[in-house]
């Protein structure tokens, strides 16, 4: 008897319709597709500000927003100034458009918002040491390209910081963002077990060792030891747990071996590279960006050589991590 063949029309059925909202894995690859249904909650939080004095309007899933309606320029009433700070932490990254600052008007906005660091391994303005000036171009490489919190080897890492474009390529340099309290929420049940209550130790010497000056290097150790911070900290006004380790600082976990610690850093950090858990800023002069330092890794594109980029960035002292 033969066998008839049933044609099927090619286009007339989603290949995944009959699979429920989720994750599926590509075992062969190492490969996981499929909506992050855990975003939504944030997502629907954040999709209707509620602000009297600023503007602000997401751009982002769980993280983004741009505020107009107020000129950091000049002095800003402090009710405004507390709704900034809110919106910083719901948004976590929030930007301004236009915002032509002198460098003192760039100290004077940041001051509103705590203490300012001074960075030891990078050139400040002149005038202004608060100040970290980021001038790139042909004769000097950036080497921000990689997902990391700032200043995580300080015992007081930054609470968040306020850099502004003074200079853009005209194509390229974008900086992106990564909601780490996403990225812990998207762990597995056994991770999240796994890490709760293990800290982590953290060293400028894995990024700065070439920034310090021969014969320094003792003094420099004994002004900024190795310090220890939870792998998962909790955000000091949200209560959210984030993941708090990066490739750029975090030297190794206590009480792992020396190949667990690295893989375990590796697999956290990389969490950053979720897509869905990003947000990305393309910059045009003067556009001021302020970012949550404990709640964000960030990561500035280098993809814009031989064209300058130069940028100042004024950063908060914040608390320590717990």
């Amino acid at each position: 008897m033969a066998v008839t063949e049933v044609e099927v029309e090619a286009g007339t059925s989603d290949p995944a319709g009959n699979v429920a909202p989720g994750r599926v894995r590509i075992e062969r690859f190492d490969v996981t597709l499929g909506p992050l249904l855990h975003l939504a909650p944030e997502r629907q939080r954040l999709a209707s500000p509620q602000f009297n004095e600023i503007e602000v309007i997401p751009r982002g899933v769980t993280l983004g927003a741009e505020i107009s309606g107020v000129d950091i320029c000049s002095k800003v009433p402090d009710s405004t100034i507390a709704e900034i700070a809110a919106a910083l932490a719901d948004y976590k990254v929030i930007y301004f458009r236009n915002q032509p600052l002198t460098s003192a008007q760039h100290v004077a906005f940041a001051r509103r918002f705590g203490d300012l660091e001074i960075h030891p391994f990078i050139t400040g303005n002149e005038e202004h040491p608060e100040l970290v000036r980021f001038a790139k171009g042909a004769d000097t490489g950036g080497f921000e390209n990689g997902w990391h919190h700032d200043v995580t080897w300080r015992e007081i890492p930054s609470m968040g910081a306020i850099l502004h474009a003074i200079e853009v390529p005209p194509t390229g340099g974008d900086t992106l963002f990564c909601d780490m309290a996403a990225a812990y929420d998207g762990l597995d049940t056994k991770t999240k077990e796994r890490i709760d209550g293990l800290y982590a130790i953290h060293d400028y010497m894995l990024a700065f060792a070439q920034q310090v000056p021969e014969g320094r290097q003792q003094e420099m150790r004994e002004r900024y030891p190795l310090v220890r911070h939870p792998v998962v900290r909790t955000h000091p006004v949200t209560g959210r747990k984030l993941i708090f380790v990066n490739t750029y600082f975090t030297s190794h976990i206590e009480g792992l071996d020396e190949v667990e610690s690295v893989e375990l850093i590796k697999h956290l950090s990389g969490q950053a590279n979720t897509i869905e858990y990003q947000f990305r800023v393309s910059w045009e002069p003067d556009t001021v960006v302020f970012w949550d330092n404990a709640a964000v890794q960030h990561y500035a594109s280098s993809d814009y050589y031989p064209d300058v980029r130069v940028m100042e960035r004024a950063s908060v002292i914040g608390t320590r991590p717990y």
